[in-house]
């Protein structure tokens, strides 16, 4: 009709006449059974682990009270384990588990970098697998296993080497020992003169336990380095190891710390592998060469069996503020490793 007048289109959402709204479109996705299954099942073991460690943490910290209430600040201040005197304070255990779990990482985190390195970087794809498996396979080696290792086949010739450390070495207190170590027949010299069962021999049997999980961690995230990143190093002219120094080490730093404290965790709880090689002693004394110690573990397995009620309260006191350090560690362990670069994409 001549007579009709068309009305001017509206305008869309970037201004331009009778232009259509986009409108993100909702995506559903439907799970299969399988997928239901799996995703539910796993939700209901993660709210059953945490129900657990709960109930153990309860569990624990309720046991505690009495002996808080009896001893007060002095439970933690005091070093001495005499319960027949009414005297009873961890200090002493508290700083030999420090000392054992610093001393296994000192000596169990850089062999396993070394290790994972080694797996993910240098060795040949016929052994890698071999090497992965048998690595996992240590860490399903029970700790009294090592522990007998260490008492009868690593202290003997070990204490020969924490006797020259103490020699060469004692102007340092790390490693002094408060002995003649001039004594014609060392072993025997009079004072402290027993080199085995010390703080150091024992983190040995604790670092061959945390050394398959470390690098275990560490090898996961160190494999997944981006290849882009990789093969534009070595096409740039650089040797392998700065090639691993400058691209793989720095985007599994999350991984290697994370793998640390995971193994950290377990270097404060370990308990056989300790019992069976310290010498327990309640002394606080920065000599970890020399004989005598114990750690919190090592206190609850040694003195559980014999305890009365008041002392198993005490006992489970040590082990409350032991279950709170590793859940600390863990933790902190977890959100490290879950904040690295490990699955990122590799843009070229």
């Amino acid at each position: 009709m001549s007579g009709d007048v068309l009305a001017p289109a509206a305008p869309g959402p970037t201004g331009v006449p009778g232009e259509v709204e986009d409108v993100p479109r909702r995506l559903t996705s439907r799970h299969s059974l399988q997928d239901q299954v799996f995703i539910h099942g796993s939700r209901a073991i993660g709210y059953i682990v945490l129900v657990i460690i709960s109930a153990i943490g309860i569990f624990l910290g309720l046991q505690a009270i009495p002996t808080l209430r009896h001893y007060g600040l002095s439970f933690f201040t005091e070093y001495r384990w005499l319960p027949s005197q009414d005297v009873i304070g961890i200090a002493a255990v508290f700083t030999g588990t420090i000392q054992v779990a610093v001393i296994a990482m000192l000596l169990a985190v850089p062999l396993a970098l070394l290790s994972a390195l080694f797996i993910s970087e240098w060795a040949p794809p016929w052994l890698r697998p071999s090497l992965i498996r048998i690595t996992d396979l240590m860490a399903a080696v029970p700790g009294i296993v090592f522990g007998l290792w260490v008492l009868l086949f690593i202290q003997p010739h070990a204490t020969h080497v924490t006797h020259w450390l103490s020699k060469t070495f004692g102007w340092i207190p790390f490693f002094h020992v408060r002995t003649d170590v001039d004594y014609p027949i060392w072993s025997q010299a009079p004072g402290y003169p027993a080199y085995a069962g010390s703080a150091a021999i024992a983190s040995i049997a604790v670092a061959m336990m945390i050394f398959p999980m470390a690098t275990s961690v560490m090898r996961e995230v160190l494999s997944e380095a981006p290849l882009g990143e990789k093969e534009a190093a070595l096409a740039l002219g650089a040797t392998r190891w700065a090639m691993v120094r400058t691209v793989v080490i720095p985007f599994g730093k999350s991984g290697i710390i994370g793998g640390s404290m995971l193994a950290l965790g377990r270097a404060l709880g370990e308990t056989i592998s300790v019992v069976l090689v310290i010498s327990e002693a309640f002394e606080i004394k920065p000599y970890v060469l020399e004989s005598g110690a114990s750690t919190i573990s090592a206190l609850i397995a040694s003195k559980y069996k014999e305890a009365t009620p008041s002392q198993l309260s005490a006992l489970l006191a040590a082990g409350f503020l032991l279950f709170c350090m590793t859940l600390v560690v863990n933790t902190v362990a977890a959100v490290i490793v879950s904040r690295s670069r490990s699955g990122s994409v590799t843009e070229l």
